[in-house]
């Protein structure tokens, strides 16, 4: 390869075929990120979705001298991630979120739960088109994950290659070796069933209509209400039908007067701050709760709102995040919590 100039894909896979791994990370590596969301959007936890990327590249240099190339190492790829993530649906089964449970329904055995996905993973959607975009963070919305999780293993994977990755049926046939008739057939299925499941209106179609100003003040009014313990504030913000839920626990709220007496006994002789954070697309925050013995805020859960308009239907507290993957520190001393909630101008753009 020339040292005055960047080498070819073309060039990248002969040197990798011959052992190079610096070559194969070069031809793989800006394919991770939308590796890992697409895995994540099968599976509905960014650890798995994490495990199955790194398995499908591990199994990629190893099966390098079988690959056949063909222009791009891309379909590839994706074909070998797709295929790790049905194996592991079926060991596993879907995820839920608690408002897919009736809270009058016996408790299963176990539950898998849906986790968040942090935006800061979605690094390769800023060189997207912005219409594609657009597309790309929608599909990875918690509405649209959750519903997701209600189509067969193989529903998902049509669905999600044709409708989101543009793949024709002819392709996503290919990569999942079966028929044109076979995937026709599920996506006709897929695509009733997730109408069924998702809202009117999307998340993002939504937050396009309020603009970065008018998020970013919605945003500020969410936590300043929280911190200050205005329950009033809060319930104003909601939609008549909001519901509140807080996996892993199987508990939630539906309606403004249920979520009221939650709020008022969460807020009650508690120190609460909140800092925004970026998941699934959505408005998001790293809510922290004053800890007497520690001397400083701890995680309590990270909140995802869904936005109706200019009001909350939905907030999904995960109480076990993993808030570093969010880029949130793990606490916040008492100097370090600022008196004014403070969201960056390029935040909920």
């Amino acid at each position: 390869m020339a040292a005055d100039r960047s080498p070819t894909a073309a060039e990248l896979v002969a040197a990798a075929r011959a052992g190079d791994g610096d070559a194969f990370g070069r031809l793989v590596g800006p394919l991770r990120d939308e590796l890992r969301a697409h895995c994540y959007r099968l599976l509905g936890s960014a650890h798995d979705a994490e495990d199955a990327v790194q398995d499908t590249l591990d199994r990629a240099w190893r099966s390098l001298a079988r690959f056949e190339d063909h222009g791009s190492i891309r379909p590839w790829l994706y074909r070998i991630a797709t295929n790790r993530s049905l194996t592991m649906i079926e060991r596993r089964g879907r995820r839920e979120l608690p408002t897919d449970l009736s809270p009058a329904a016996a408790p299963p055995i176990e539950v898998t739960w849906l986790g968040p996905y942090p935006d800061g993973l979605m690094g390769w959607t800023a060189q997207l088109d912005p219409a594609v975009r657009v597309v790309a963070r929608e599909s990875v919305e918690l509405a649209f994950v959750a519903a997701l999780q209600h189509l067969t293993a193989r529903q998902r994977a049509v669905l999600l290659l044709r409708d989101v990755l543009g793949y024709s049926a002819s392709e996503t046939a290919g990569l999942l070796d079966a028929g044109v008739a076979a995937v026709d057939s599920a996506l006709r299925r897929a695509r009733r069933l997730l109408a069924d499941r998702l809202p009117e209106t999307s998340q993002h179609r939504t937050l396009d209509t309020l603009g970065g100003a008018e998020r970013r003040k919605l945003a500020r009014r969410y936590a300043t209400a929280w911190e200050s313990g205005d329950v009033d504030a809060l319930v104003a913000m909601l939609t008549e039908d909001a519901r509140y839920s807080m996996p892993p626990l199987r508990a939630w709220y539906a309606g403004q007067a249920a979520i009221r007496g939650f709020l008022v006994d969460a807020v009650s002789g508690r120190r609460w701050r909140f800092l925004p954070a970026r998941a699934n697309g959505q408005l998001a925050f790293g809510t922290y709760l004053w800890d007497d013995e520690r001397r400083a805020y701890v995680p309590a859960g990270l909140d995802l709102l869904v936005l109706r308009g200019r009001r909350i239907a939905e907030v999904v507290s995960f109480l076990d995040a993993d808030f570093p993957l969010f880029g949130l520190p793990a606490v916040l001393t008492d100097h370090a919590a600022r008196d004014d909630f403070h969201v960056p101008p390029g935040l909920y753009v």
